[in-house]
């Protein structure tokens, strides 16, 4: 799958639908957990497992120190193609 840009959606009871070629991909079934974070409009959501791996931590902590650079104005700008390319490295 591209980083090609989808739209969606939210209900009435504030919920949004996973475009189905991303829930494929990631292999998204009912009663999946999700951790989500909110920093300045941009929502991003990670599939885990029950029990966190020691890459979801990873994972976590590097989007955790990635907003505290952007908080403290160290952070560099990027172009949308640059950015996607390391987003999806997460």
């Amino acid at each position: 799958m591209s980083n090609d840009m989808m739209f969606t959606t939210v209900s009435s009871k504030g919920q949004i639908v996973i475009p189905k070629r991303v829930r494929k991909k990631l292999d998204i079934k009912n009663g999946n957990i999700f951790t989500i974070t909110e920093k300045r409009g941009l929502i991003v959501l990670k599939k885990i497992d029950q029990n966190l791996s020691h890459d979801d931590i990873m994972t976590l902590q590097s989007i955790n120190e990635a907003w505290d650079e952007i908080k403290n104005n160290k952070g560099g700008k990027s172009t949308t193609s640059k950015f996607f390319t390391e987003f999806a490295k997460w």
